[in-house]
Order: structure tokens, then C-alpha cells, then sequence
């Protein structure tokens, strides 16, 4: 009985110190645009699920009129 609050207590401080861990991210990046284009295209997006987030980047070069 006496070692429960303690057993909480110790859990308690386990899961405080997990949650302020950064949470793993994963960066998912396809680029394909031209070096030389000023200003490419692109698409952005980010997922946050609490426990994993994930953001992604598409970026690419237009075909130009004329």
C-alpha cells in the first residue's frame, strides 16, 4: 500500500519527461523542378497525429507559354 503513491508518482514523472521529447517527424521532400527556374511550383502539407507528424514538399517547373 505504501509503495502505490510512489509507483504513481514515478510513472507520473516517466510520462512528463516522454511527452516533452520531441515527437519524430518525418520530412518527405520530391523535387523535381529545373535549377535555373526563379520560381517553381509547389505543393506543401503537414500531418500532425499527436504521437507522429509527417510534411511533405512537391515542387516542379511548369511548361511555359511562348
Amino acid at each position: 500500500m505504501r509503495q502505490r503513491p510512489i509507483a504513481i508518482s514515478v510513472i507520473a514523472l516517466l510520462a512528463l519527461g516522454i511527452m516533452t521529447v520531441r515527437h519524430p517527424s518525418a520530412d518527405i521532400r520530391v523535387i523535381t523542378h529545373q535549377v535555373n527556374d526563379p520560381a517553381p511550383r509547389q505543393v506543401s502539407a503537414a500531418i500532425d497525429l499527436g504521437v507522429m507528424a509527417f510534411s511533405l514538399l512537391i515542387t516542379w517547373t511548369a511548361k511555359r507559354l511562348g
